[in-house]
């Protein structure tokens, strides 16, 4: 009977040695799939929208989890609120704040959107009060109006959250107080604000307790992660990532989602130097483009001056189809005034103006700037592009003089007489036909004149007069090559003409 005992407790330990294999491959089978997306910057319209990028890929992968690994001191408040609801809005993912050092101001507030918020014991998280600066250069509270619909986002967002209201609200004000409160029937605890326990009609059945020391008079609530738990603002404590991936139980390593090529190509494009470059060469390839019609050498490098400068803004999120449409609206503008409209009057100025305001609202998110910050902003891109104008102005007049030497630009530029058109051997007549051949195109053609286009115009290009060759412009059709035009108007060096 013993020796059957110990069998069957032999086959027992057996079965119970069995098991755990299988168990742990159905424990690695429930392992969720994640990605980790780096916020490492401050936050403005050219981070927000790689952000955006990221997270949308990220969404669109189907992964379980997306944390955000954040270490920024904040930035501008409109883009964290774009940014907060990208978060509040994902469905069918849970999204995580993984605080290694520190999440200031609008980190802070993005922080606050995600699901869990899961920090190392040292890290920070905090003083989220939206500051100006001031006409002398100081930094200042903002006025009411603003603050108050920061609060408010602030209180919705814990709310959704399940985070204490009264210390997400203190984050970004002040001068409001936050204790610790009992209830006297269950002993539940809640976080209350003095501005909320003086509207409560309950506030007999709390028993208000101290005031949080990091939510005091005077202090934009900020706490490090072990506080972070203790008052309910955080989830969890980790020491390092792979702590993170056993918490939230996800497949290891986690893939980190680095800025690509494309995203550096995008950050160089919209930096200063790289823009006042791009500006101040696309507009002399465009003009030498302008002066000799036809796609050349200068038609593509505008294109590709000005293509790379919206595109990156495109992708910056900072320009749009608008922006576009007023630029090509100007270069239109221009080109009418340049080969339809004699002289340079409301066409020209008006083109002016397009091109240089669509570029300055493709590198801002907004026409009139609300406080001194977006002033600031705005008046760097105002000196960006201005900059680029003055530095397009010069190269002209470097270019001016070896202008006449580009092919198709003669006409822009007056040029001196080389040989006289006196009558019947007057002085400054030319000597001979030889002397003659040295006089320019545009001298030797007179109204009245027919020749034979020696290339398309598309309104500009050639004409062949007898044995010499002179740039001219059509009346406004397109003319085939071979066609036979007729000079019809002369304006120095512009030559008009129209189908014979």
């Amino acid at each position: 009977m013993a020796a059957q005992e110990v069998a069957a407790q032999e086959i027992a330990a057996e079965n119970v040695v069995q098991e755990p294999a299988p168990m742990a491959e159905a424990a690695a089978a429930k392992q969720r799939s994640a990605v980790m997306i780096p916020l490492h910057t401050d936050i403005n319209p050219l981070s927000g929208a790689l952000l955006k990028r990221k997270f949308a890929e990220a969404v669109d992968s189907d992964v379980d989890v997306i944390i955000l690994d954040i270490h920024s001191p904040g930035g501008l408040v409109y883009v964290t609120f774009e940014l907060m609801d990208m978060i509040s809005d994902a469905k069918d993912v849970e999204t995580v704040a993984f605080i290694q050092k520190d999440a200031i101001s609008g980190a802070a507030l993005i922080s606050l959107a995600c699901d869990k918020i899961i920090m190392l014991p040292g890290a920070r998280m905090g003083d989220a009060g939206e500051i100006v600066m001031g006409a002398d250069g100081a930094f200042r509270y903002t006025e009411a109006k603003s603050r108050s619909v920061l609060a408010q986002k602030v209180r919705d967002t814990a709310r959704a959250t399940g985070r204490p209201i009264a210390l997400a609200e203190k984050m970004t004000d002040k001068d409001m107080l936050v204790f610790r409160a009992v209830n006297k029937a269950d002993g539940s605890v809640r976080y209350i604000s003095d501005k909320e326990w003086e509207s409560m009609d309950d506030a007999d059945q709390w028993e208000q307790g101290k005031i949080i020391r990091e939510a005091g008079k005077e202090m934009f609530f900020t706490v490090n992660g072990a506080r972070a738990v203790e008052l309910g603002m955080a989830d969890q404590t980790v020491s390092n990532e792979a702590e993170l991936a056993e918490a939230l139980n996800v497949q290891t390593p986690i893939p980190v989602m680095q800025r690509t090529g494309t995203d550096m190509a995008i950050m160089i494009l919209n930096s200063g130097f790289v823009t006042f470059l791009l500006l101040a060469i696309g507009m002399v390839a465009l003009v030498i483009e302008l002066g000799a019609p036809g796609m050349g050498v200068g038609g593509l490098t505008s294109m590709l001056c000005f293509g790379l400068f919206f595109w990156s803004r495109f992708l910056g999120g900072t320009a749009g189809w608008l922006e576009v449409t007023l630029f090509v609206l100007g270069i239109l503008f221009i080109a009418m005034e340049i080969f339809v409209i004699p002289g340079f009057g409301v066409a020209g100025i008006g083109g002016l103006a397009l091109m240089l305001g669509s570029l300055v609202m493709a590198s801002r998110r907004f026409l009139v700037p609300s406080n001194a910050a977006e002033l600031s902003g705005l008046g760097w891109d105002v000196l960006t592009v201005l900059g680029a104008f003055a530095g397009f102005m010069v190269a002209m007049v470097i270019l001016a003089n070896y202008i006449g030497d580009i092919p198709g630009l003669g006409r822009l530029t007056l040029k001196p007489q080389l040989a006289g058109s006196g009558i019947d051997g007057g002085p400054g007549a030319a000597a001979s036909p030889d002397a003659s051949a040295l006089v320019p195109g545009w001298q030797r053609v007179q109204i009245g004149d027919v020749g034979v286009a020696a290339g398309p115009l598309r309104p500009g290009g050639k004409m062949n007069v007898d044995d010499y060759t002179v740039d001219v412009v059509s009346e406004g059709d397109f003319v085939d090559s071979g066609q036979s035009i007729k000079v019809i108007a002369k304006q120095g060096t512009r030559i008009v003409v129209r189908l014979q």
